[in-house]
């Protein structure tokens, strides 16, 4: 029979509490979710400027519509691309400090289309950080370049393999802010080795834009890292920006090379207008609104003060902590009785993190409150330590 391997997989999958499942919310966004009729505080949402219910995003989004319809109805070299996208663009390349950027209709559409671009043949050498996100992953070892994985924010290790590399163009790829751990990558160390080994530096912002740098334009400005024409940035817009979408940024020769070259970006749909000036809308606000990075840094530091010293955290330098856990079986057992003291929190279980450090990923937004915070790290405590007592 053709395709047995699909129940076996499954089966697999279900015996190793590694089973993945949707959930039908009726309401999904700001400080409460709802399932089943039932209300949680949110602790999951990657809304985390807490922008995604905001009048003037709302406003432009329905202006947008009014003017330009739904839809772009086309790929953007086709008749889908207008003014407002390239508005978008501009602020975007302003605001990233780079020469142009480049629309795409997510972030893993993104990753992959840059790398399979780059990676045309085996002269190309793609080094990414051991963490590197899944659509990283795919873009690199999919394409016809060389790809190797560096240890997790380890320079000494992405050094070595440049300098033993035979790779006549290398690309070293890493993220601003890792989304299961919440550290970030140390990019002007980075920057450094790349530079002296004639490499270029890829940074997946997806995690960072909004939330770090005093302008919110993402983890390298939070790091004084200078863009020069050697750096791209990619950067989504369905988590701090709250919209959908995502940006490349680089030097203009690049994105000339993608536009002609993408097969990403050249055959498919563009985002609608409607979309881009909701996001030029959301930008301004990320921008303007600091109160809203530092209120998130502080409710972080609380959550943090407030879990038992007996409980493991990951070395967070964001809005995302992971609490360990440890087996599949006991992540799952904890973020059920979470639920059921009225908190909505994801257990990550692999391949998305290692075998023996499952966990619950919890995100803090500007939408949460002292006291949700509070409450949270009281019940965390309260419930993994019933989970350590009965192993």
């Amino acid at each position: 029979m053709s395709f047995t391997f699909i129940d076996e997989q499954l089966a697999q999958q279900k015996a190793n509490n590694l089973d993945r499942n949707r959930v039908v919310l009726s309401q999904s966004t700001g400080r409460l979710l709802t399932f089943d009729g039932v209300e949680y505080i949110n602790f999951s949402s990657n809304d985390y400027l807490g922008l995604a219910g905001h009048e003037a995003i709302k406003t432009s989004y329905i202006n947008g519509i009014a003017q330009y319809g739904s839809s772009s109805c086309s790929s953007p070299l086709i008749t889908g691309y207008t003014k407002a996208h390239q508005q978008l663009e501009e602020n975007l390349a302003d605001w990233l400090n780079a020469e142009r950027c480049l629309l795409f209709s997510s972030g893993f559409s993104a990753n992959c289309g840059v790398l399979n671009t780059l990676g045309q043949d085996a002269s190309v050498g793609f080094h990414l950080d051991k963490l590197a996100h899944a659509s990283l992953i795919d873009g690199a070892f999919n394409s016809k370049a060389k790809a190797k994985r560096f240890r997790h924010n380890d320079v000494s290790h992405l050094e070595k393999q440049l300098k033993s590399t035979a790779c006549t163009s290398n690309l070293v790829v890493t993220e601003g802010v890792y989304s299961m751990d919440g550290d970030c990558a140390p990019l002007s160390a980075i920057k450094q080795i790349s530079d002296a080994n004639d490499a270029w530096l890829y940074i997946d912002d997806a995690h960072g834009i909004g939330v770090l740098g005093d302008d919110g334009s993402g983890t390298a400005k939070a790091q004084d890292l200078a863009i020069d024409n050697k750096v791209i940035q990619m950067a989504t817009f369905g988590k701090a920006i709250a919209t959908n979408g995502a940006v490349v940024a680089g030097n203009e020769e690049l994105i000339e090379y993608f536009i002609n070259r993408n097969r990403e970006y050249i055959y498919s749909t563009a985002i609608s207008p409607a979309l881009a000036l909701a996001t030029n809308a959301s930008i301004e606000l990320c921008k303007r609104d600091t109160w809203r990075r530092e209120k998130i840094q502080k409710l972080t530091e609380l959550f943090i003060n407030k879990l038992d010293n007996s409980i493991a955290v990951t070395a967070t330098q964001s809005s995302i902590i992971g609490v360990i856990v440890g087996s599949e079986i006991d992540t799952l057992y904890c973020a059920q009785h979470l639920k059921e003291l009225g908190f909505w929190l994801t257990a990550i279980r692999p391949p998305t993190v290692e075998t023996g450090k499952s966990r619950l990923r919890v995100t803090i937004t500007s939408n949460h409150n002292d006291n949700d915070i509070s409450t949270l790290a009281e019940s965390i405590n309260e419930v993994i330590g019933k989970c350590l007592q009965n192993n």
